[in-house]
């Protein structure tokens, strides 16, 4: 008779189940792979997620991974959680608060891959975000890295310092963290024009076009996040082959690293006992007044894209009636 070994387990008062299932298909993981990974960067994790609204990608077996903003109702009573009203989609949103390891390995266990904490700790936004997004090509995350370098200028000449990580897909994540009290729509601004100022600098290279099929092959800096967004956390896998972290990493050692170097496999095993995210943050920073100011001039790329978009849709169609 063959004696069959559960794969079931309980850690901190979390039933864990199917451990030694595939994650995904490609993943070249199990959940057991994930829940083991979260665990061993808990305690790196645990702050970048503290206290902010929390949005998580979920891959159910045979599936398509989706994203999750509002609590299951089956979610245990101890996940923390607060509800918002969100006017996008007109309705109640009730967030989780990932505060603590038993939420973690909660999710862990929903099969939640990916993190997507707010950039605001309670009603405060705590981070300018620039998302350097290359475009698609065997060297589209060298091209982030250039970008990166791009923006490092641009909040230097501002007298602003960021700390710099990959995305865990092909891009790479410029995070500056802001002075209590900062303004939404002035970080919204200041944001703007430190995109704005970063394409200058090599306008072959970078661009600030939110419509795609204006950049013409080049790395989008992504300066939208501001406001109501979400950026993928560091140490959050992703859903993608091989399961990539988003990791932090050394402006000095940015060009040297590949996004593939960082996974669910790899990662802890890196960071041994450091937490490099909380290392190479610099100290919150106030905005200067003439990158605030300047960023109130460049209109708002979404909007700009709307209209934009209406515009040619227009065009479109006159110039089919007229065929």
């Amino acid at each position: 008779m063959v004696r069959r070994v559960s794969s079931d387990e309980t850690r901190d008062g979390v039933a864990l189940s199917n451990l030694d299932q595939p994650l995904f298909d490609g993943a070249g993981a199990t959940k057991r792979d994930l829940v083991d990974y979260l665990d061993a960067v808990g305690d790196r994790i645990l702050p970048v997620l503290r206290d902010r609204a929390l949005s998580v990608i979920r891959v159910r077996p045979g599936q398509e991974p989706f994203m999750q903003k509002n609590l299951p109702k089956y979610a245990p009573e101890w996940v923390e959680r607060f509800s918002v009203w969100a006017e996008a989609s007109r309705r109640q949103v009730t967030y989780a608060v990932c505060n603590d390891r038993r939420t973690l390995l909660w999710f862990a266990n929903q099969r939640a891959v990916e993190y997507h904490p707010s950039l605001f700790a309670g009603d405060q936004p705590t981070h300018m975000v620039l998302d350097l997004d290359p475009p698609e090509g065997s060297e589209s995350f060298g091209l982030a890295v250039r970008a990166a370098f791009l923006v490092r200028q641009a909040l230097e000449e501002a007298g602003l310092a960021g700390a710099v990580k990959t995305s865990g897909a092909k891009g790479v994540h410029v995070f500056v963290p802001v002075a209590a009290g900062t303004a939404v729509d002035d970080l919204a601004a200041a944001t703007r024009a430190v995109g704005a100022r970063a394409e200058r600098v090599d306008p072959a290279l970078a661009t600030t076009a939110f419509i795609r099929e204006d950049r013409a092959g080049k790395v989008f800096i992504d300066s939208t996040r501001a406001g109501g967004a979400t950026v993928v956390a560091a140490y959050s896998p992703r859903v993608r082959p091989g399961v990539p972290v988003s990791f932090p990493v050394l402006w000095s050692d940015l060009d040297r690293v590949a996004p593939g170097d960082f996974t669910v496999h790899t990662a802890a095993g890196l960071l041994k006992d450091a937490d490099p995210w909380a290392e190479a943050m610099p100290a919150p920073q106030r905005l200067p007044a003439d990158l605030i100011e300047e960023g109130h001039t460049i209109p708002i790329a979404r909007v700009q894209a709307m209209h934009e978009g209406k515009r040619r849709a227009e065009l479109r169609r006159a110039r089919r009636a007229a065929e």
